[in-house]
């Protein structure tokens, strides 16, 4: 039997993502036809709480992984809500608001590259006053996973918390904005993307250069999300590692990052090291990439065991 363990409590945004495919993204001022559209459950937060969920982590409560944040008293509310529901994610700290839900307008051409919009929505409402509200749901948890579609200082309001209870906390900063310094010694994890580790680093700094810089600002580990270059892992303990690729089709990378945060997540708390943590949440990520929608995309436990074993990453 599998002991539980404290669950996995995401601080972040909620969205309804209005999907456009076309064969390429506009410039501006150019018009072109588009091929399809959909609407889909999204947000940051929401794409990596449906990740933690979809992978079985065993949470110590009735669900595995909790949300904190808002909903709108729109159309779309209700149906964040029940996605979210659906997919396991304990939603008690979800409170519906005033106003409009959070939404991300997407463009996807036909490589599987994205264009997004975000309107907060909602989400623009989740401040100190809500962390608070839900400080004793933070302090259970075995791991926080943070990004940037909330507002600034509640992101850092939760970090701060989560220092003083002994919490670790994941942060990924996107979309990328300037942090205060006081953030980085208080997070476990730094996950950006490779356009948004460049506001945080020398310009033109290397993978290997720029995890130095980021673990000199006092975080205790980084992971650089590199795309179709795999991922490059970082420790204060002087830990260093290239995750190579899984070679994928892609199709859509809607929440790729996403994906990658939630499983990585996962198999640290499941007891994983880093190393062997990251290339399960490279897995995972890649199959996500093969999959059109975000939080759809996702895969579960089974089908990243057998992606695992079935597949080898690139040379």
């Amino acid at each position: 039997m599998t002991t539980p363990r404290k669950p996995i409590v995401v601080v972040g945004s909620i969205n309804m993502d209005l999907v456009a495919h076309t064969h390429a993204i506009p410039i501006p001022g150019q018009t072109v036809i588009g091929t399809g559209f959909d609407t889909t459950p999204g947000g940051k937060g929401a794409n990596q709480a449906v990740a933690v969920a979809r992978l079985g982590y065993p949470g110590a409560h009735s669900y595995s992984v909790a949300m904190i944040g808002n909903v709108g008293e729109d159309v779309f509310g209700q149906a964040l809500l029940d996605n979210l529901t659906h997919a396991g994610v304990g939603v008690s700290a979800v409170t519906r608001v005033s106003g409009p839900s959070g939404v991300a307008p997407i463009l996807i051409d036909d490589r599987g590259q994205n264009s997004i919009v975000v309107v907060p929505g909602a989400n623009g409402k989740v401040d100190t006053a809500t962390i608070d509200r839900h400080a004793d749901l933070i302090r259970s948890a075995g791991m926080v996973l943070c990004q940037l579609e909330l507002p600034l200082a509640t992101v850092a309001h939760t970090i701060a918390l989560c220092a003083e209870a002994g919490v670790p906390v994941m942060l990924d900063p996107a979309p990328a904005a300037p942090l205060p310094d006081k953030i980085f010694p208080r997070t476990a994890w730094f996950t950006p993307n490779e356009t948004e580790a460049q506001l945080y680093t020398s310009p033109n700094a290397s993978p290997e250069s720029a995890a130095s810089e980021l673990i000199a600002k006092g975080l205790a580990g980084v992971v650089l999300k590199r795309g179709s270059e795999g991922a490059y892992v970082a420790t204060a303990s002087g830990l260093t590692a290239w995750i190579k690729p899984f070679p994928v089709q892609a199709i859509d990378t809607v929440g790729a990052g996403d994906c990658f945060n939630g499983a990585f997540a996962v198999a640290l708390l499941e007891g994983q090291d880093p190393i062997a943590a990251a290339r399960f949440a490279s897995a995972a990520a890649a199959m996500s990439v093969t999959r059109r929608g975000a939080q759809a995309s996702m895969p579960s436990r089974a089908e990243v065991d057998a992606f695992l074993a079935n597949h080898t990453p690139k040379d």
